[in-house]
């Protein structure tokens, strides 16, 4: 296989398979579920002024139309799931001990997803439960206040705020620092969130840039070898600083096409996939409308 036909096969596969150009870093911890009564007024909080302006924007968004109850049912069910862009806020949250309280501090920026990240996802779901349809309806005939929403859910419904968090054990082990994502990171995960469920995207699977890049640089290893062995072996002695050189410039050259294709692919697909989301949850959102008028 020549170079030309290596990299069209590679940038086909990119654009196939685009998670593999996505950072993973090490496998997320799980919920410290002991640290959730601690924390579970605040990201009722938290959560209660989410939702408010995640209907807010969509309700701007859609103008004049109104937002309808299964448009809010849909962010209240995906508000703590964090494979979903509107669980995106509990990334920016960050767990810090504060004497014998843990309080919640919230960063500009998205952060990696650790145990405390799948903690605050944790509690959300406990506080969210099976209010979702409750939560909708409230927002959607009584349009309340940010106030009137954070008593109805956290003291009416779940009871997240109606007692005082209770002081937190001296021996807690502390949960780990802050790291934030960077800008690359954070917009190609949500390109993958607004991927999530489309038809011919099953199992993808997500690899750091750097296991790519060194795939690719094996691949390139490989075709530099094999056309090595087309060389002359008799002017092997005479010609090896030549051979050496070129060999050097064909890898760069190699490696300058290939990262260039990726980026190049990543920006068109980017710009395609959002434009299939769109269409598809548009799509989809029709579907199940229409089936819960058939069922009515």
């Amino acid at each position: 296989m020549n170079k030309s036909t290596l990299l069209i096969v590679l940038i086909l596969f990119v654009y196939t398979f685009v998670p593999s150009l996505c950072s993973k870093k090490a496998a997320a911890g799980v919920a410290r579920k002991e640290d959730i009564p601690y924390i579970k007024c605040g990201v009722c909080q938290k959560l209660t002024n989410q939702l408010y302006q995640q209907v807010e924007a969509k309700q701007q968004q859609i103008s004049p139309k109104k937002i309808s109850e299964y448009e809010i049912i849909e962010i209240a069910e995906n508000v703590c799931n964090l494979k979903k862009q509107e669980a995106d806020w509990i990334l920016k949250i960050d767990i810090v001990e504060e004497g014998d309280r843990l309080e919640l501090v919230e960063y500009d920026s998205e952060g990696q997803c650790n145990s405390e990240c799948k903690t605050i996802e944790r509690a959300c779901q406990e506080i969210m439960g099976y209010y979702d349809t409750d939560v909708a309806e409230f927002l959607y005939k009584k349009k309340p206040q940010i106030t009137q929403l954070v008593d109805y859910l956290c003291k009416d419904l779940s009871k997240a705020c109606s007692t005082k968090p209770p002081p937190v054990p001296k021996g807690r082990t502390p949960g780990e620092a802050f790291v934030p994502k960077s800008v690359k990171e954070a917009e190609m995960e949500k390109l993958m969130k607004s991927m999530e469920g489309m038809p011919g995207a099953p199992g993808m699977k997500m690899y750091s840039r750097d296991d790519l890049m060194n795939n690719m640089q094996n691949l390139g290893n490989e075709d530099a070898d094999e056309e090595d062995d087309d060389d002359d072996d008799s002017e092997f002695p005479s010609n090896l600083g030549k051979v050496l050189r070129q060999k050097e410039a064909k890898k760069d050259d190699w490696k300058q096409k290939i990262t260039k294709g990726i980026q190049d692919t990543s920006e068109v697909l980017r710009n395609h996939a959002n434009k299939v989301s769109h269409r598809v949850r548009q799509w989809w959102r029709g579907k199940k409308a229409s089936s819960s008028k058939v069922e009515l």
